[in-house]
């Protein structure tokens, strides 16, 4: 079993890290996989909605998001940190999100469990938190959560590690998100996954 975890910081050993490290150790003391890739501080492009992915199967700009996308389908689950930025996740990780998810529409990411992972100094989080969850939601994700709104707070680099709340939260986000993976992974053996309807997509304008 495998977790793809993506770093949304442009800071290495930034707060971010800190917080998805202390998910890493639960998932690695629970025999998961774990690929954890730091993107923030990357030259991603966004989206141009152009639909060539749905031509040729991948993302028609080679900067690593196809590489993203090979990992995410190997996965059992995905976890998505980010510093928040006006209330909002790093433009960067947005970009890859924005493309890994849709660049991926050929693969099926029911079951898959989600998780995000919101770090600020003070405020924001809550915000950066739903916003991260959508991609889940609309996926047929299941979304893992913990004892709280899946946050972690740190100023100056380094500061998370005093976060004491902030810290069990993500080792009880990890052992929750295990539990889901193993559950669901025993649950696909014995009766496989929902069966699926032909999608329907209506506009809003005929």
């Amino acid at each position: 079993m495998k977790v793809l975890m993506l770093n949304g910081s442009p800071r290495v050993n930034g707060n971010t890290q800190i917080a998805l490290e202390e998910m890493k150790k639960v998932f690695v003391a629970e025999g998961i996989e774990v690929e954890l890739v730091q993107i923030g501080n990357k030259a991603i492009r966004g989206c141009m909605a152009c639909g060539g992915c749905r031509k040729i199967g991948k993302c028609v700009f080679d900067d690593g998001v196809n590489g993203l996308v090979e990992s995410f389908k190997d996965a059992d689950g995905l976890v998505v940190g980010s510093p928040v930025y006006y209330a909002s996740a790093n433009a960067t990780l947005i970009a890859v999100l924005d493309r890994m998810f849709q660049c991926s529409g050929w693969l099926d990411k029911t079951m898959k469990v989600g998780a995000c992972v919101a770090v600020a100094r003070r405020g924001g989080t809550t915000a950066t938190f739903d916003e991260l969850n959508k991609y889940f939601t609309i996926s047929g994700m299941p979304v893992a959560s913990g004892q709280y709104w899946n946050g972690v707070h740190g100023g100056a680099p380094g500061e998370a590690v005093e976060d004491g709340e902030g810290l069990q939260q993500m080792r009880t986000l990890a052992k929750n998100m295990t539990f889901l993976i193993k559950s669901i992974a025993l649950g696909k053996e014995k009766f496989g996954l929902p069966e699926k309807e032909s999608r329907i997509a209506t506009n809003f304008i005929r």
